[in-house]
């Protein structure tokens, strides 16, 4: 394990990265429903300056948990990739439609988090993408004490689409860099694929807290 570090350091080396999507470098952030992922890239948002994130749960709907992609590239992708704002309506999860239209200037980071975000359709659109490593019991046990009882039967749908999901078309094997929760904030290990061995340790120390 390397000497700890801040999640500065994790920053430096996203923005030396080139250009994935036109002059944007796409940076995903995977991983099981309530493995901290929202927590994680608005701590990392701040160490790359202010950075835009994109939750993906403002782009899904009841209706399409995982059937996204299409509105996701005509809405937000495809203008990026040609250097030009993106307008997009985020989904109300209350009202159960989408509210008014937002504009997504191109940045040069923007991260996009939640589940799917590795998707194989994504994928090639990535920079990076980096896969919450929280086991799927406990992030699902997470979620539901979160949500509370009157979300247990919407809990209850989600898991089998997201189990349906994985299942399909897996995140994890083709992730750069794993992060993980520890007693002092985050660690992560970046290399090849889910067998990355360089890890970075980064504490509570930092100003980080849990998610």
């Amino acid at each position: 394990m390397e000497p700890q570090q801040s999640l500065e350091s994790l920053a430096r080396e996203l923005v030396a990265l080139p250009p994935s999507l036109g002059p944007v470098r796409l940076i995903g952030i995977d991983g099981h429903a309530g493995s901290g992922k929202s927590t994680f890239a608005d701590r990392l948002a701040g160490a790359l300056g202010g950075v835009p994130v994109l939750h993906l749960d403002d782009v899904a709907t009841h209706e399409e948990l995982f059937g996204w992609q299409r509105r996701l590239r005509a809405q937000v992708l495809e203008p990026l990739a040609a250097g030009r704002p993106a307008r997009w309506a985020p989904y109300d999860w209350v009202e159960r439609r989408f509210g008014p239209e937002q504009v997504l200037e191109p940045a040069p980071v923007l991260l996009v988090e939640g589940v799917g975000a590795g998707r194989r359709a994504l994928r090639p659109l990535l920079a990076r993408l980096l896969w919450m490593e929280t086991p799927r019991e406990q992030s699902w046990g997470r979620g539901r004490n979160r949500d509370g009882r009157e979300l247990s039967d919407f809990w209850d749908g989600w898991e089998r689409a997201e189990l349906a999901h994985f299942s399909d078309d897996p995140s994890r094997p083709f992730a750069d860099t794993l992060v993980r929760q520890s007693g002092t904030g985050y660690e992560w290990s970046s290399g090849t694929g889910a067998t990355a061995r360089t890890t970075t340790s980064v504490t509570e120390g930092d100003g980080l807290p849990r998610a």
